[in-house]
C-alpha cells in the first residue's frame, strides 16, 4: 500500500524586503530581483489563504518574512496571525519561517500557536561563506537549536544544486540528520537572471539519490519534503521522488515563483495511487 503524501502550503507575508546578500535569494534587495515586494499582509488575508491552503488539502502552513531573523515586529505579527488562524481553522500545522531567532522569540511564538519552526542551513558549513557573507551558519545551526531547545517541531533542510561539491550534499545531510528534525524540506536551486548563482548543477538523477540517503539517514517515519525546484525536476516524473522516499510536497506557490496549482497536484498524487495526508504526521 502507497503511503500518504503531507502537503504543506507557504504564505510569504512580508517579501522582498532583505538586506542579506544570501546569492541563492530573490528575497534580497541586493539584487534588484522582479518580483512582488510588500509589507506585511492583512491578519485577515493571511486567515482567508490559510482557509484556502486547508480546502486543498494542506496541513502545515507556513508563515514566512524575509529577513535575516525576528525583532519585536516580527514576533509581535507572527503571534497574532497564528492566533487569528488558529481561532478560525482547524487541524492545521502552524510553521513560522522567520529566519534567525532566539529563545526567548521562539517560546513567545509558540505560545501563541505556532507549532513548527523552519530554518534551513542551506549548504555545508564549508561552502556557506560561497553564497552568504553577512552571516553564519553557525547562526542557522544555532536558531535549530533553540527551536529544539524550547520544544517547537523543527523542520530544516537545504538547497541542491549551487555549485556545491559532493563532499557539501553529504555534509549537509549529517548536519541536518544531527538536529534531529521532524521534517526536512529538500529545495533544488532554481535559477534567476537577477542572481549572482546562474545554473542548477544538478541532475534529475543526482536529485533522486540526496532525496534516498536523505530518507536513509532520517529513517522512515520523518517528513521529507522535496519542495522548492520541484517543478524544474520532476514535472511529469514525480513518482520517482515519492519510490526515492520522499512523503510531502508544498502545493501552490512558493516564496516569489509560481509553482503547479493545488488542484493539479491532487490529481497527480491521485493518478499515481497516493493518498493525501488528514493527520499532521505521516
Amino acid at each position: 500500500m502507497k503511503r500518504e503524501i503531507f502537503l504543506c502550503a507557504i504564505n510569504n507575508i512580508l517579501s522582498g524586503t532583505c538586506l542579506e546578500d544570501c546569492k541563492f535569494c530573490t528575497q534580497s534587495v541586493r539584487y534588484h530581483a522582479d518580483i512582488e515586494r510588500y509589507n506585511y499582509k492583512s491578519i485577515e488575508t493571511i486567515v482567508d489563504e490559510a482557509k484556502q491552503a486547508k480546502a486543498n488539502g494542506a496541513l502545515g502552513y507556513c508563515l514566512v518574512t524575509a529577513g535575516k531573523g525576528l525583532d519585536d515586529k516580527k514576533v509581535e505579527f507572527v503571534a497574532r496571525a497564528a492566533k487569528s488562524i488558529k481561532d478560525k481553522v482547524e487541524n492545521l500545522n502552524l510553521i513560522a519561517c522567520n529566519g534567525t531567532a532566539s529563545k526567548e522569540q521562539l517560546r513567545y511564538l509558540k505560545e501563541h500557536g505556532i507549532d513548527s519552526y523552519n530554518h534551513n542551513l542551506e549548504s555545508s558549513e564549508r561552502y556557506y561563506s560561497t553564497i552568504c557573507t553577512t552571516h553564519t551558519w553557525g547562526e542557522r545551526y544555532e536558531t535549530c537549536q533553540n527551536v529544539k531547545e524550547i520544544g517547537l517541531q523543527l523542520c530544516t533542510g537545504g538547497i541542491f544544486g549551487m555549485g556545491e561539491e559532493q563532499e557539501d550534499r553529504d555534509e549537509l545531510l549529517k548536519a541536518i540528520v544531527s538536529l534531529n528534525p521532524d521534517s526536512t524540506p529538500l529545495n533544488f536551486y532554481h535559477p534567476n537572471r537577477a542572481l549572482p548563482i546562474k545554473t542548477r548543477n544538478i541532475s534529475r538523477e543526482e536529485a533522486l539519490v540526496i532525496i534516498k540517503k536523505a530518507r536513509k539517514l532520517l529513517g522512515e517515519e520523518k517528513l521529507l519534503m522535496v519542495a522548492g525546484g520541484r517543478e524544474l525536476l520532476f514535472d511529469g516524473y514525480e513518482e520517482l521522488m515519492f519510490e526515492a522516499g520522499a512523503n510531502s510536497i508544498v502545493i501552490g506557490n512558493y516564496l516569489t515563483t509560481p509553482g503547479d496549482s493545488p488542484q493539479k497536484d491532487r490529481a497527480m498524487l491521485e493518478r499515481l495511487g497516493y493518498t493525501v495526508a488528514t493527520a499532521c504526521h505521516a
